[in-house]
């Protein structure tokens, strides 16, 4: 819970202050409707995405399943494309804020004031080094800053509470302004909701919730596929989260109203994005607001790190599985390596700018819960639960208006998440193509039925094999194919043959694992197996016989009709195309002895 809580809790820091900036006395209405919409939609949402995506990849998982072949893996990208926004902009803009606490600080050398950039790299660099080292010590550190950034706060929060309690003419003056700016309880409610989306940072926590489910114990009896264990536990992570937050949000917010001075909120305002530091600088001391300052960069800073271990959870299980980044992405340190990298050109490009960060910072949150609420209200729809399915639609509405008036109002936002999506997708597609000619199964078992036709059929260590399209599959077509092998590609007229055939999956997969079954059809015996792509799957097919049975395959094609650029398109987005020419080149890249390579013949 700390580990996603830093980038929950640690809004506390620039919350209130956003509350009070954007609806001034209405600030406490407005995040007590934040609060609702915490609970009453955000929470319900994301208690179901951890029952139906155990694993830590959220909601973008769900879709992926919801949506088909390259229509799932191109939403899947776009995503991804808001997820490195919200997940990268998350440590680079705490970093900055971090920065901007240390800079601000009446203790603070002099000689700091305009190295913003430099500190806010600094704080990066560090992050980085902290996963380098271990995962482990950063969930504990996490659990450290999390308990005394809190504690902070309850101080904070309980000596506010206590003046108002002893002198109540901040609340008076309060509600004098508000009464007299505001006579319709109507309107204000409505001001509340039209200010709603600048306060949704406060709804940062969730995806990440979702990112570090994979970190939580199982519990005895629980299976990889149905974790039961697990996801009670994230049910109560959400719920502890969401109600902890929920209650500071509402104090903070009503001690900041009434005990700040409404100048002091603006840009350049001693209160702007510090609110409850202010308060603790000026009700306990310069000693104990140092503290809760360190306490503060310390959390801004960390916050980084829920946003690391989200994207360490989202990219190994997508993007190579996709053959869309490269096998090391898997690992976790040189992905580190390579997303420190882009933080570091992040904050040179903003200038470790907080308020120019805010824009990519809230799109990205607010479109990844925008797809999770569609996801559950889909989810719900197929399974027949007709309410849910109204719930969840409400909720789909209720984000969409946000992300939509988040984006109208700043379009900075979505202009930063297009350059994200635009650089997965163009680094992706690369990825694949450069990947394309590789062995693309993940395993491959030849079935007893298989193994016993191979064994007959060989011939002085050597097995020979027509491959055969399945659309055809009389007696005259198999007769066909194997008289133009004869007479094309010299096949001995006196040797066994077997024929392959490979049925298309998902074309949009890049790899899975294969099933090599033996049938006998028309009297000629046959093997046959499913995967995403012909060639491939036909070249790990004749390595698995050349390892497992001592023979070596000889397999036999004909040339594909159609223009080479055609073919080629089609092999990369269908999985088919020119099949002897890639079969040939996936065999040459896998195995780079010729005297073990398989033969292939063509006519």
């Amino acid at each position: 819970m700390c580990l996603s809580g830093l980038d929950y809790f640690s809004t506390l820091g620039y919350q209130p202050a956003i509350a009070a900036l954007a609806a001034g006395a209405l600030a406490p209405l407005a995040t007590i409707m934040l609060i609702a919409v915490t609970l009453g939609a955000a929470l319900p949402v994301y208690r179901r995405v951890a029952a139906e995506s155990p694993h830590g990849q959220g909601s973008i998982s769900m879709l992926e399943r919801l949506l088909p072949h390259w229509k799932g893996k191109l939403f899947v990208l776009v995503l991804l494309g808001f997820a490195a926004t919200d997940f990268m902009i998350t440590i680079t803009l705490s970093s900055a804020d971090a920065s901007a606490h240390i800079i601000e600080n009446p203790f603070t050398p002099d000689w700091f004031n305009g190295q913003q950039v430099l500190i806010t790299l600094v704080l990066i660099l560090l992050l980085g080094a902290l996963f380098l080292r271990g995962f482990h010590e950063v969930i504990w550190l996490a659990v450290g800053l999390v308990a005394t950034f809190l504690l902070l706060n309850i101080v904070v929060i309980a000596v506010a509470v206590v003046s108002l309690v002893r002198n109540p003419a901040p609340v008076d003056h309060w509600w004098v302004n508000l009464t007299a700016t505001h006579t319709n309880p109507w309107m204000m409610i409505a001001i509340a909701l039209m200010v709603f989306p600048k306060l949704a940072l406060g709804l940062s926590g969730f995806e990440t919730g979702a990112a570090v489910m994979p970190q939580i114990r199982h519990t005895p009896g629980d299976t990889e596929a149905n974790p039961l264990g697990r996801i009670a536990g994230a049910k109560k992570l959400l719920l502890t989260a969401a109600l902890t937050m929920s209650i500071f949000l509402v104090f903070s917010s009503v001690v900041t109203t009434l005990l700040i001075p409404a100048p002091e909120f603006q840009p350049g305002g001693a209160a702007n994005g510090r609110a409850l530091s202010y308060l603790a600088h000026a009700m306990l001391g310069d000693g104990f607001g140092s503290v809760y300052d360190l306490s503060t960069i310390l959390i801004l800073w960390f916050a980084g790190a829920s946003a690391m271990t989200g994207m360490l959870n989202l990219i190994p299980r997508y993007l190579p599985r996709f053959g869309m980044a490269p096998e090391w992405a898997r690992a976790i340190r040189p992905l580190v390596l390579v997303l420190i990298g882009i933080a570091v050109v992040i904050t040179i490009a903003f200038n470790a700018s907080v308020d120019a960060q805010g824009a990519a910072y809230a799109t990205g949150v607010l479109v990844l819960m925008s797809s999770a609420a569609v996801a559950v209200t889909i989810s719900a729809k197929r399974q027949g639960q007709r309410w849910r399915t109204i719930g969840f639609g409400v909720v789909s509405v209720i984000f969409a208006y946000t992300t939509g008036a988040n984006v109208i109002e700043r379009p900075d936002g979505i202009k930063i998440a297009a350059f994200f999506i635009a650089g997965i997708i163009v680094l992706s597609f690369v990825s694949r193509f450069r990947r394309s000619t590789e062995l693309r199964a993940t395993s491959v078992t030849l079935d007893a039925a298989a193994l016993d036709i191979i064994t007959a059929s060989s011939r002085n260590s050597i097995v020979r094999i027509i491959a055969h399209e399945p659309v055809r599959l009389s007696a005259a077509r198999y007769r066909h194919k194997l008289a133009h092998a004869m007479m094309a590609s010299h096949l001995p007229p006196e040797e066994p043959v077997i024929f392959m055939e490979i049925t298309v999956s998902d074309f949009s997969d890049f790899a899975q694992d294969i099933l090599v079954s033996g049938i006998t059809r028309h009297g000629y015996k046959v093997l046959q197996a499913q995967a995403p792509a012909v060639p491939t799957a036909i070249a790990a097919i004749c390595l698995k016989i050349r390892d497992d049975t001592g023979v070596m395959p000889h397999i036999y094609f004909r040339w594909t009709e159609g223009r080479p650029v055609r073919n080629l398109l089609r092999f990369l987005f269908l999985g088919q195309g020119e099949i002897a020419t890639v079969t040939r080149e996936v065999l040459r890249e896998a195995e780079p002895k010729i005297g073990r390579r398989p033969w292939v013949h063509v006519g």
